[in-house]
């Protein structure tokens, strides 16, 4: 398997990913950005992880490499790629199945969401666990792709996930944080802790790192589906 990763920032990078791309010996190549790094060609990749960053989808004058990134990503849908987008990857490809990419309540630290109704209408969200503890870091979000399957919601925010043709998956969270992703982002971003809305304090955030292990099994029974036989349902 040949891994893709577009990765928006150095702090920003596949974290506990990592670990299930070396379970499964997979080929991968990260593509910083951020660096002004090349973008991969159709044929490099299987998989296309499209990592988060503190930017916007909206930001093509200040970074215009954005604009060569989301025709990448469209492209990829048109070829019948597996993609996963996380945060501001999830808000790249909701916008590139056509949906509204807008400013929502800051939801940073560890919040619950609940799955969705619909996600029953998806095997992968049949598999997924009913609640989740995750980590958030993000002022914007998404509206649901036509044609998508929502998996996932909290109280500050409606949609955190959707499965679209089972073969691309965009998550609002960040369901691949360890302590040292995390620290990263605290490190880079502190100044995010005092934005207004569901923000919690660097320190209650330090407290919920034990809860980083809890994510690792539905994060790669997620990977493992959208690589396996079942990404090829409609």
């Amino acid at each position: 398997m040949h891994v893709a990763i577009l990765q928006h920032a150095p702090f920003e990078g596949p974290g506990r990913i990592s670990q299930w791309l070396d379970l499964r010996a997979a080929k991968v190549r990260v593509f910083n950005l951020y660096a002004d790094a090349h973008l991969p060609k159709l044929d490099d990749f299987d998989l296309l992880i499209v990592m988060g960053g503190p930017m916007s989808v909206h930001d093509e004058e200040e970074l215009p490499w954005l604009k060569a990134e989301k025709k990448l990503i469209r492209k990829s849908l048109d070829a019948g790629k597996r993609i996963l987008g996380i945060c501001l990857g999830g808000q790249l490809l909701a916008q590139a199945l056509g949906a509204e990419v807008r400013k929502g309540e800051a939801e940073i630290g560890w919040w619950p969401m609940e799955k969705r109704l619909e996600a029953d209408c998806s095997p992968l969200g049949r598999m997924l666990p009913q609640r989740l503890l995750a980590m958030h870091w993000h002022g914007e979000t998404f509206d649901l792709p036509t044609g998508a399957i929502p998996l996932y919601g909290s109280a500050a925010c409606t949609n955190q996930g959707f499965v679209w043709e089972e073969r691309a998956i965009g998550l609002q969270c960040h369901l691949e944080g360890t302590p040292e992703s995390i620290e990263a982002m605290l490190e880079a971003c502190a100044a995010d802790l005092e934005l207004p809305g569901s923000v919690e304090d660097a320190a209650a955030i330090r407290d919920g790192f034990p809860h980083c292990s809890a994510l690792a099994p539905t994060l790669f029974r997620l990977l493992d589906y959208l690589t396996g036989p079942h990404a090829a349902l409609t």
